[in-house]
């Protein structure tokens, strides 16, 4: 993991740190048929902590050791994980417990992404800085988190604070133009299942145009041409994909299976495949190997 801003000196004051540069991260080595991956997006279910039901659904406990047993099946086709984010599900809402206990159990080279109330107060987003967490989720889709009425305040608090980006989990197709507007103009966001649906891929790569990031994950609950969507972007901005499991895959239609990350390969031109499998993530959560 990159290096973290040191929290401010006083626990009372409301200075800001100044975020250290992070290291420029390199795509860690493999064998010749081994790719490395960044898995930008994951869950951890961990039943020891709070789990809230969301319209009617709990899930199955999904564990660091789950986790990890399901990226050993990977090896066979090619793949190795060696770097994360761990994502925050509607069912976890604001609870942080388990979030750093899981980066602290899965190490360097894993990053957090949170949801926050409006009214966090400074130190503990300095607290979740120095724990691995290095963004906030709007879970438009689900909920669970804040509002959209708050993005641009708490997406840019937590920008200037500790150097996080946003990330929304939203269908395409709901993004209008003022809603794309005040998206592109945050000052560093993700979005996430490549925007869920066909009809939304327009305006996904109007905003992907303007800088906004991509996750290629969860293929078992989307709605379109995962291949020509891949395709799509790549040819828009190369630079704005990155890869994810989805594990443990949570409402999806089918869970995530090791052909998802072979059809974004076998999809994606050479030149680009170290840099959307690890380059782009890497550098998006400041993550060294």
């Amino acid at each position: 993991m990159s290096a973290k801003p040191e929290p401010p000196a006083s626990a009372g004051s409301t200075e800001s740190p100044e975020p250290e540069e992070p290291a420029e991260p390199t795509e860690p080595t493999g064998s010749p048929q081994t790719r490395p991956v960044f898995d930008a997006h994951l869950h951890i279910v961990d039943p020891r902590f709070p789990l809230v039901e969301n319209n009617g659904y709990l899930p199955d406990p999904f564990t660091v050791d789950d986790y990890r047993e399901a990226n050993a099946h990977l090896t066979p086709h090619g793949f190795a994980v060696r770097g994360g984010a761990v994502v925050s599900g509607s069912f976890q809402a604001f609870d942080q417990g388990y979030l750093v206990e899981a980066l602290a159990q899965l190490g360097p080279g894993f990053a957090g992404v949170t949801q926050l109330p409006v009214e966090i107060e400074d130190q503990e987003i300095d607290r979740l800085h120095a724990a691995g967490v290095r963004a906030v989720r709007f879970n438009v889709a689900r909920g669970g988190s804040a509002a959209l009425d708050d993005l641009e305040h708490l997406a840019q608090r937590v920008h200037d604070r500790a150097g996080w980006h946003a990330e929304l989990y939203i269908d395409a197709r709901t993004i209008d133009d003022d809603l794309a507007r005040r998206i592109a103009a945050l000052p560093a966001v993700s979005i996430d299942h490549l925007g869920m649906h066909e009809d939304g891929l327009p305006q996904l790569l109007r905003l992907v145009e303007q800088g906004v990031k991509v996750k290629a994950t969860g293929f078992g609950r989307i709605d379109m041409d995962p291949a020509r969507t891949l395709a799509a972007i790549v040819d828009v901005d190369p630079t704005a994909l990155m890869v994810g499991t989805d594990l443990p895959s949570t409402r999806a239609r089918r869970p995530f299976r090791p052909e998802d990350l072979a059809l974004i390969r076998d999809t994606l031109p050479t030149e680009h495949q170290s840099a959307v499998f690890w380059q782009n993530a890497a550098e998006f959560y400041g993550v060294s190997e």
